[in-house]
């Protein structure tokens, strides 16, 4: 029977995973449908182009939230019912493909960035914290979404091996998650990426189009 319980477990995850808060959140406070406008993303950035800063702070923390609640609740609850690193990487990826393909939102989702995170912080606190300040840095002086997120993929991978040499762990089911993510996340950049190289972009702060 112990077999289930890394099935269900990763089954789970993608259901809390599967919440498009950017969507939820909008709804409930009476704002445009996030896939309606700007760049179709549901997703916290999208939604600060509604012109809602809180809307988009509670979508950023939402979402976040359901990538880091799964791979806590394994770490934590999960040692008697035999479920270690392994299963905390499979939840962690089945959390992110949710966002990514929701079952309740016919599998049309956001590009996982905050979700991401999330995972990363639920894997090591201070690995999550790296990450989420390459992308503030990149944030602060470039003043594109996209590019930050890209960097912040790029770099998570480095500081997880990295981090090994400095008494943090280092899990080869972890590690490959955490560079699977940020495959992921790259491919769903993929136009942001042509529009990067086009100048075309949307900075942050842009609102919506008319």
């Amino acid at each position: 029977m112990e077999f289930l319980y890394p099935i269900l477990a990763a089954v789970a995850a993608y259901l809390v995973g599967s919440l498009s808060f950017a969507v939820i959140v909008s709804r409930v406070m009476g704002l445009n449908d996030p896939r309606s406008y700007g760049s179709k993303n549901p997703g916290a950035t999208n939604v600060l182009r509604s012109g809602s800063k809180p809307a988009a702070v509670l979508t950023l923390l939402l979402d976040a939230a359901k990538g880091w609640l799964p791979v806590v609740l394994v770490s934590w609850l999960g040692q008697p019912y035999g479920l270690g690193d392994g299963t905390v990487a499979l939840v962690g990826l089945a959390a992110f493909l949710g966002h990514l393909y929701p079952v309740f939102f016919k599998f049309v989702g956001g590009k996982g960035v905050a979700t991401a995170l999330g995972v990363l912080l639920g894997i090591n606190g201070w690995l999550g914290l790296a990450t989420a300040l390459t992308w503030l840095i990149i944030a602060f002086f470039f003043r594109y979404s996209s590019l930050a997120s890209l960097a912040a993929a790029a770099f998570a991978p480095v500081y997880y091996l990295f981090g090994d040499r400095l008494a943090w762990y280092s899990d080869r089911a972890i590690a490959s998650t955490i560079f699977a993510m940020g495959l992921l996340l790259a491919w769903r950049h993929r136009e942001n990426i042509s529009r990067l190289l086009a100048g075309t972009e949307s900075k942050l702060g842009a609102k919506k189009s008319q």
